[in-house]
């Protein structure tokens, strides 16, 4: 994963504004992922993840629920998301594991997908263009 310059605290939260949270630290990762189950969790065309370390993370109101799922890498994924709204805010436990993948869509300010490394690109939605420049992988990077 490559590494942003960028320590600043984000602000982040779910769409109804219950939940907010703040992440600190640099990012460790971005990636635009297309593949079915990150289309469906997102509603749209592909998903974003913005990977941290977990001890930047901070729940600054509201509470969460989770929903877990076997990938198919045969890990567990546990989802963080707003009971109230259901917005999915990020994946992984901060309490047990070191990075957390923060989603993109639950972001104040968007992140910009420059370089961001586009995986599942054998899944990619017709239409929808990936840059030539980007970094990708036609399923899970190696």
């Amino acid at each position: 994963m490559a590494a942003s310059d960028s320590a600043a605290i984000l602000t982040d939260g779910c769409q109804c504004g219950k939940v907010r949270y703040e992440v600190g630290g640099p990012r460790l990762g971005l990636y635009v992922c297309h593949c079915r189950e990150c289309r469906k969790q997102s509603a749209s065309a592909f998903g974003i993840s913005a990977f941290f370390r977990s001890a930047g993370l901070r729940l600054v109101s509201g509470e969460l629920q989770s929903w877990s799922r076997t990938t198919k890498s045969g890990w567990r994924l546990i989802s963080f998301f707003c009971p109230a709204c259901g917005s999915r805010v990020w994946h992984g436990d901060k309490d047990r594991e070191a990075e957390i993948c923060i989603k993109g869509g639950s972001l104040d300010e968007p992140p910009d997908l420059t370089g961001a490394v586009h995986i599942w690109t054998s899944r990619t939605l017709p239409g929808v263009i990936i840059p030539e420049q980007a970094r990708r992988h036609a399923e899970d990077p190696d």
